[in-house]
């Protein structure tokens, strides 16, 4: 060795001629369940060697001028030791080193690098890094991305630094790349995608029906239309159903995991690992015939509120026979042990529910029934009551009159002292209002489905502790002379003694079915995974991974796309498990498209949000800029806190990349994201007034802060308490199957001898219930690798060091927001509202979580 080699070698190499790499990915393993086709052959074809190689570009000199302006690119280098390195049993993480010609004088510094991998099979890349790069020191490539073998490719795999630039400012050498890497992604929007296409592309939801199998399988087209429209799903090319050109064919049941996304939007290792056992519950549904016919063939009720519990405390034993046994004989007794919690005799159980982990019965009381309005799963809905008697806005050419019937002298004497108009004028009145949403479907769904029930009105006060007290429970069905004469509707007010108390009692579960369905079609899957899936593709479709707002929205887009393709193919199909268990049944996605008439992105923020339902009022002297006329809101007082710790986040970041508005309107890829987003992904809407322009750094700091709110907390609030409370479906029926016992009849007489049975022949369907607690499980859990907020995979997921302390400062707020729910959930003589009569303290909006079924923690993304 020279004494100059000597030099370099003690001092990083200054004025040498190559660069050191180390690479860190997963390679594919013959034992992954997720990658059936693998096999041992790959690593007898390592011995082949120079399997994988990198190429790095420049970042700072072009090539030569007759090859255009893009960056100079080294002589590839190869992976070196891979047979070192023996996959093994359960996938893990490989370090790799390559050693790359580089010399700085001639290639200046590294900005991108090209991977080609020659392999039969694909792996994970997580990173790169350059080490001692003269003149510059380390540069870390963040890449978490599958790579394919290289013929699968029409282009170049290309990954670069993590430095993040506004397309004005990228270097010169990696514009072009930057530019063909987006038109890669966006493809030709023509033929069936493949699981190496890396194509981002929209399609209307016309997958959700089965017309081949059946004209009662079809559904309406969502989306594309005024009558039905909807925000875009991910495209997947599939073939249209030989009955309906329109609509796009199914994959089998069995084949579910295989629908498309583009791969590195699909589960990573861990998350596919962890949702493979638990989605092995939604099997049920496939055995959905086998059950149903095992419990027509023995019927089967629960006769006592004892028998539920015996789900969660003893196991529920399914009717004996020969069916029973043939049906536990077709699934793996480890299966039976590990995702129904079966012994393999008929016996499924599940974990207690938090509802009833304390107190079996505070359910039932009317404090906890108005508390879970501002707590529970679905705290969104509750709106201030501004005018009596609550008036309908459906058309009354229609559907005729159908203003509520609820009467002063119905609830003037629970007001403590006050007439109604004192009241509403002191902001004491509420209502959950569900009758709008579901009368124009009532008449369809009462006389061509298996449901029985109503269109309800909830009225509340607020009293002086703070809880909400009903005060009265209109339920309404169509006129039986046509939608044109109106409703027919009758008022239940709260009673605690005799028959009176049993119907007071199935008056609030008819209310709690329209809550149910509401939540789980609007709540949660319309306002948070449908609306969110535009945003992820325009997003990758339109801004680079160099742009500054591709990576602030990135982790909040992980697992979507895969978690809502999932969801076509298995829950709101056709017979999905939605229309089984829910009581809108097969009108189920058709409601939720009315619904989203009335979407309006800009309300989605907490503060627009809390003051359209009237329950806070501006107020620019209050922390937030405004005031909650519930001051025991737990949703909206924690919700508050973490949307604020999101804005002052998003704030710091955008105005370190964008100094001023005329920045924001010279974003070449912003605009086209923007406009794409409004256009495209929420296409139905874009003619809407409400977008916001994209003109100036406030906008953008709005629009970014509301898409991360809906990705994040929005969606733990409304689904990680599923379980939690609707676990134990007497709490939170979702069916009815009954109407209101009457005078003079049977079930009448039966609610005077034995009310809990009536209650549950009415709204707790024991093969329902299996199949619908078996999902709720399922959705209410988080995976092992989850992030949470304020949390990302990779310390280096940028280079800027501004947004890297702005991030740790919204951290630590993340984490005294937690101190404080802690601090209130303590506190049961002030805030009567975060725990309840059934002890179950808020903390749904909690910012982190253990694995598991925790009833916490807020997830990044929509994972699941």
């Amino acid at each position: 060795m020279s004494l100059g080699e000597i030099v370099d070698a003690i001092i990083g190499n200054t004025d040498g001629k190559n660069v050191k790499g180390r690479i860190i990915l997963m390679k594919k393993n013959f034992l992954d369940f997720t990658d059936i086709n693998a096999s041992v052959g790959d690593e007898v074809v390592d011995f082949l060697g120079e399997k994988v190689s990198i190429q790095l570009i420049s970042g700072s000199i072009h090539d030569d001028p007759e090859n255009g302006v893009e960056g100079k690119r080294s002589n590839p280098a190869y992976l070196e030791d891979w047979l070192t390195h023996i996959t093994p049993i359960i996938a893990g993480e490989s370090t790799f080193s390559v050693t790359l010609d580089w010399d700085h004088k001639e290639f200046g510094v590294p900005g991108a690098f090209i991977i080609n991998n020659f392999h039969l099979n694909e792996f994970f890349l997580k990173s790169l890094t350059l080490e001692d790069v003269p003149n510059h020191g380390k540069i870390h490539f963040v890449c978490n991305s599958w790579v394919y073998p290289s013929f699968r490719y029409k282009s170049d795999r290309i990954f670069f630094a993590n430095q993040a630039y506004l397309p004005s400012e990228t270097p010169e050498p990696l514009r072009k790349y930057r530019e063909n890497e987006l038109v890669t992604l966006r493809g030709d929007g023509t033929g069936k995608l493949e699981e190496w296409d890396r194509v981002y592309d929209y399609a209307y939801y016309n997958d959700l029906g089965d017309p081949d199998k059946g004209e009662e399988y079809a559904r309406p087209i969502l989306g594309g239309s005024s009558e039905y429209p909807y925000p875009r799903r991910g495209r997947t090319g599939r073939e249209p159903t030989k009955t309906d050109p329109n609509s796009e064919s199914r994959i089998p049941l069995l084949m579910s995991l295989d629908i498309y996304v583009p791969r590195d939007e699909r589960f990573g290792h861990l998350k596919m690992s962890d949702f493979l056992t638990f989605s092995l519950k939604f099997t049920l549904q496939s055995l959905f015939p086998a059950f149903k016919a095992l419990f027509d063939n023995t019927p089967n009720e629960f006769d006592s509120f004892e028998d539920v519990l015996e789900l969660y405390e003893g196991g529920i034993k399914l009717p004996q026979g020969p069916l029973l046994k043939a049906l536990i004989d077709s699934i793996p007794l480890e299966i039976l042990k590990d995702v129904f919690h079966s012994d393999g005799e008929g016996l499924f159980k599940f974990p207690t529910p938090q509802v009833i982990q304390e107190d079996k019965t505070a359910w039932r009381t009317d404090e906890e029934f108005g508390r879970e309005m501002l707590a529970g799963i679905n705290p969104v809905l509750i709106s201030r009551l501004q005018e009596f008697p609550p008036k309908s806005n459906l058309d009354p050419n229609i559907y005729g009159n159908q203003n509520s019937t609820i009467t002063r002298e119905q609830i003037e004497d629970k007001l403590d002292g006050l007439t109604v108009d004192e009241a509403i004028k002191a902001n004491m009145l509420f209502i959950l209002n569900h009758h709008d949403i579901v009368m124009p479907y009532l008449r369809r769904i009462n006389t061509t489905t298996n449901t029985k029930t109503y269109a309800s009105r909830t009225l509340l006060f607020l009293q002086d502790n703070g809880t909400l007290k009903p005060l009265a429970i209109e339920l309404s069905l169509p006129h039986p002379d046509g939608d044109q004469f109106g409703t027919v509707s009758k008022v239940y007010t709260p009673s605690d003694q005799g028959v009176e108390s049993s119907i007071w009692q199935l008056a609030k579960a008819y209310a709690v079915v329209n809550d149910s369905g509401i939540h789980e079609l609007v709540s949660h899957w319309l306002n948070t995974h449908a609306v969110i899936e535009p945003f992820v593709i325009a997003t990758n479709r339109q801004l680079s991974v160099l742009h500054p707002i591709h990576k602030l929205l990135l982790p909040h887009f992980r697992d979507t796309m895969n978690i809502n393709a999932l969801a076509r193919q298995l829950l709101i199909n056709s017979d999905g498990v939605i229309e089984l268990t829910f009581f809108p049944s097969k009108y189920s996605m058709e409601m939720s498209a009315v619904v989203y008439k009335d979407w309006i992105f800009p309300e989605q923020a907490v503060p627009a949000d809390l003051i359209k339902r009237g329950v806070a009022v501006e107020d620019l002297n209050s922390p937030h800029g405004i005031h909650l006329l519930i001051q025991d809101y737990p949703y909206a007082v924690d919700g508050l806190k973490v949307w604020s710790a999101i804005k002052s986040w998003v704030t710091e970041y955008c105005n370190f990349y964008y100094k001023s508005d005329d920045a924001v309107q010279k974003d070449s890829e912003l605009q086209a994201w923007w406009k794409e987003l409004r256009e495209e992904g929420h296409g139905d809407k874009k003619d809407e007034p409400w977008w916001p322009k994209m003109q100036t750094r406030q906008e953008l700091i709005e629009s970014c802060t509301i898409t991360i709110w809906i990705a994040s907390a929005l969606h733990a609030a409304v689904n990680f308490g599923q379980y939690p409370y609707a676990g134990y479906l007497v709490n939170r029926p979702s069916l009815s199957r009954m109407f209101m016992p009457e005078p003079g009849s049977p079930e009448y007489e039966e609610l005077k001898t034995n009310p809990d049975k009536v209650f549950l022949k009415t709204t707790v369907p024991p093969l329902q219930t299996l199949l619908e607690i078996s999902v709720l499980e399922v959705l209410s859990t988080h995976a092992s690798d989850t992030l949470y907020l304020g949390q990302r995979d990779s310390p280096e997921w940028t280079k800027d060091q501004e947004p890297i302390l702005a991030f740790e400062r919204v951290g630590k707020k993340l984490s005294d927001i937690e101190d404080q729910i802690m601090q209130m959930n303590s506190d049961h003589q002030k805030w009567k509202n975060r725990s309840g009569p059934a002890k179950v303290p808020y903390t749904l909006l909690f910012p982190t979580s253990e694995e598991g079924l925790t009833g916490k923690g807020i997830p990044n993304s929509i994972n699941i």
